[in-house]
């Protein structure tokens, strides 16, 4: 099983809200990012062809954004997974069967605020921050902005998170309909097409 195969397997899982594909997160990439009102839930997947290299790296990207991470592996990668995975990291395991909870995910207490907003565009964390009533930040570059929030006390991370969520759900509920219509302007043109007679 690789990841085309366990793809479908996890999307009817994550209901509410808007799941996103290859979110850049940090320094690395999400596989599938579940956002609702209330939570950010990353998943990485494992299939049968891919390795866990790359696992040190991803982990800690994912522990600065978002509230879960759940690894989704097949069966060949989980004894070796195990430990390099603290006990809130969720794992499921994919087989042709379905997909197996071998232990949910915990609620993750590693958040960081510079990690939450880097999940934006740099003019949304300004808006962000300008409504907070701090106005010095409109000149300030992303590094900046990132490491200003690093260290301030004047930014809650609940009222930060909150409002990243926010913003990707519109961003993508507005991409989900624009894609619908798009396809439904298509399947017009080929119904007009199928009616027109042949000479």
């Amino acid at each position: 099983m690789n990841d085309a195969d366990i793809r479908p397997l996890l999307y009817p899982l994550l209901a509410g809200g808007v799941f996103i594909d290859e979110l850049p997160t940090g320094t690395t990439r999400a596989d599938v990012v579940h956002i609702t009102e209330q939570f950010m839930h990353g998943y990485e997947l494992k299939g049968d062809a891919d390795t866990l290299q790359r696992v040190p790296r991803q982990l800690p990207c994912y522990g600065r954004a978002y509230d879960f991470v759940t690894f989704v592996v097949t069966e060949k990668h989980l004894a070796k997974l195990l430990p390099l995975l603290p006990e809130w990291v969720g794992i499921l395991v994919a087989s042709p069967a379905g997909l197996r909870v071998y232990r949910p995910a915990e609620y993750n207490a590693t958040v960081e605020r510079p990690a939450v907003a880097g999940l934006l565009r740099v003019s949304e964390i300004k808006q962000f921050l300008l409504a907070q009533g701090l106005p010095g930040v409109s000149v300030l570059r992303r590094r900046d902005i990132l490491s200003f929030l690093r260290t301030t006390r004047l930014v809650s991370l609940a009222d930060l998170a909150h409002f990243v969520r926010r913003q990707l759900l519109a961003r993508y509920e507005e991409r989900l309909l624009l894609r619908a219509e798009r396809k439904a302007e298509r399947d017009r043109v080929a119904c007009r097409r199928q009616r027109r007679p042949r000479h």
